[in-house]
């Protein structure tokens, strides 16, 4: 500590952002087992015990808020985690340079877009009053009339994730171009000299190469999968008051603002925000076990 102090100096803010925003609001988790008043504070509030887990689990709303949280969870695991994978690879096939930075920055663009921009964007293009979208689909004689999209409740799931892979899949796919340009061009010319395609290249080479990257963030992916984007589910249903669609997109985290913040019910909404974090690290092990038992990749 003393021979590297400069080194240690500059470790100093980081540490200090996360004890102030990670571990000292982990004092308000006692919130999810009193019943907690705002003018008491903690100390003060009376103590309930487990009785808003309880009470969540009871809920009316509990089965649809678990299934609708799975189910987006698991098709953004499914198809918006292979997409930049499949990006990176389609990239590194590309010959021609200038073309290819070209495809790199159109493609991670949108992630530094705002949600908020994000998603008016996507209302418009889908808007029922001459939206692109719907524009487009009249002209090619495929719909006879527009298609209120965000308002049916079968096409909301698709919006959803086509929606996170447009805007994630090009940042996403930096980090697997970066581990596919560490991979040793003799190993393809080696392929080549045998005769393996380009295609068969992929499979024997590029994939088995950047698979411990792939499982690393496999595993994260797996532990995020409950964080599955509050924000634009609360900003296509307008904060929830789009009650055609509640069925198939109210989630945990916007059960836990509208019962929350909206009811001011801060004990109960904390409680789920625990449930929510407790399974979440269950899967993060879970994950990682099953990541160190059948590969030799592990986050620890």
């Amino acid at each position: 500590m003393i021979r590297q102090w400069d080194l240690q100096v500059m470790v100093i803010p980081a540490l200090l952002f996360v004890i102030v925003f990670s571990y000292i609001p982990m004092w308000g988790l006692l919130m999810a087992f009193q019943d907690f008043n705002i003018f008491n504070g903690f100390m003060a509030s009376p103590w309930v015990g487990l009785k808003h887990f309880q009470d969540f689990f009871h809920a009316s709303d509990f089965w649809i808020i678990m299934r609708n949280t799975i189910v987006i969870s698991f098709l953004k695991l499914l198809i918006g985690f292979p997409a930049p994978i499949i990006l990176a690879l389609m990239l590194n096939e590309v010959r021609i340079l200038s073309f290819k930075k070209v495809v790199q920055t159109i493609s991670y663009i949108p992630h530094f877009i705002s949600m908020v921009i994000a998603t008016g964007l996507l209302i418009n293009l889908l808007s029922v009053d001459h939206g692109s979208i719907n524009e487009l689909l009249m002209y090619l004689n495929i719909i006879d009339s527009p298609v209120n999209w965000l308002s049916t409740p079968e096409y909301f799931w698709s919006i959803l994730v086509s929606l996170g892979i447009w805007k994630d899949v090009g940042f996403g796919a930096i980090i697997y171009v970066a581990a596919i340009a560490g991979i040793d061009p003799q190993l393809y010319e080696a392929a080549q000299l045998d005769g393996a395609s380009r295609f068969k290249q992929i499979f024997a080479i590029t994939l088995p190469c950047i698979m411990p990257v792939i499982i690393i963030f496999l595993i994260l992916a797996i532990s995020n999968t409950l964080n599955i984007g509050f924000e634009e589910i609360l900003l296509l249903t307008n904060k929830g008051a789009n009650a055609v669609v509640k069925d198939v997109s109210d989630i945990v985290d916007t059960y836990v603002y509208r019962v929350g913040i909206q009811s001011q019910r801060y004990s109960y909404a904390t409680a789920v925000g625990v449930f929510k974090s407790i399974v979440s690290v269950m899967l993060l092990v879970l994950a990682n076990a099953a990541s160190r038992k059948f590969s030799n990749s592990s986050l620890w």
